[in-house]
């Protein structure tokens, strides 16, 4: 019977040591550690996001829709703590939407090459950006169309707007978050192709249940009319098509690259 190593540790684990591999637990922690970051920077984004609600209130009940309705009103005394914290989760969005794709790129890294790993990281500036202008696509474009429907039914049907301030902004908020995380599906395929995870073959696979979830979501979002519904979904399943188009030339690139590689391990094994 062979006997077991006196340094107590295993030969794959020893292997693993020289390599540089992690175990599973290592891994696990690695993970955890990411994972602190980001809520981290979530609870920094809330604290900095309770300073920053009252201008941002402000600037929001004094736009055109706002003045529409003349008024707001609040129902609990609870109310304005629920605008703080809905006005902070939106300014938390900003930085921790790009610091979650660098802290998810930083784990995958050791397992990438080095190309790979410059390719990867390129895609965190983009997925700030793309928030961006999923917020203004939505604030600025879906939510007045939205809301001056809502506001024709409920006047064609002689009823007085007594508007609660956390309705309003409850509204508002159902609106602009989901459409906006949304628009960062292009970055997050692109991402996730460049660190091996997805295949431009498994998004076509899934193309339409992703078109059957982006018309409700244009449904659920929008008024119940087939224009709005269709300039909401419109725009997602062409931003799913760009998706598959940019990870295909990713993944081209990558099938290139790896024959490249193993052109040059086998000639340097045959040269051996």
């Amino acid at each position: 019977m062979a006997s077991r190593p006196q340094d107590g540790s295993s030969p794959l684990r020893k292997r693993m040591s020289e390599e540089g591999l992690m175990s599973l637990m290592e891994h696990l922690g690695e993970l955890r550690k990411r994972l602190f970051v980001v809520l981290l920077v979530l609870v920094a984004g809330l604290v900095l996001g309770l300073f920053l609600a009252k201008p941002m209130y402000e600037y929001l009940t004094t736009t055109e829709q706002a003045r529409e309705i003349g008024g707001f009103h609040t129902f609990s005394l609870w109310d304005g703590i629920g605008i703080y914290m809905k006005f902070a989760f939106i300014i938390a969005l900003v930085p921790v939407v790009p610091l979650a794709f660098y802290q998810l790129w930083a784990f995958v890294k050791p397992a990438l090459r080095k190309h790979e790993q410059t390719a990867a990281l390129r895609y965190v500036p983009f997925a700030l950006l793309m928030l961006l202008i999923g917020i203004g696509f939505s604030y600025f474009v879906v939510f007045p169309m939205a809301f001056h429907f809502t506001s024709e039914i409920s006047r064609s049907l002689g009823l007085e707007e007594t508007y609660g301030i956390v309705q309003y902004l409850t509204f508002l908020v159902n609106i602009v978050v989901p459409i906006s995380l949304l628009f960062e599906m292009p970055v997050l395929f692109m991402f996730l192709t460049a660190i091996r995870i997805l295949t431009p073959a498994g998004l076509r696979k899934m193309r339409r249940v992703a078109y059957f979830g982006m018309v409700v979501i244009g449904v659920v979002v929008t008024p119940p009319d087939v224009v709005s519904d269709l300039l909401v979904a419109i725009p997602l399943i062409l931003l799913y098509e760009v998706s598959i188009l940019m990870c295909a030339r990713i993944h081209r690139k990558q099938l290139l690259k790896d024959a490249e590689f193993d052109s040059r391990y086998e000639s340097a094994a045959l040269s051996e």
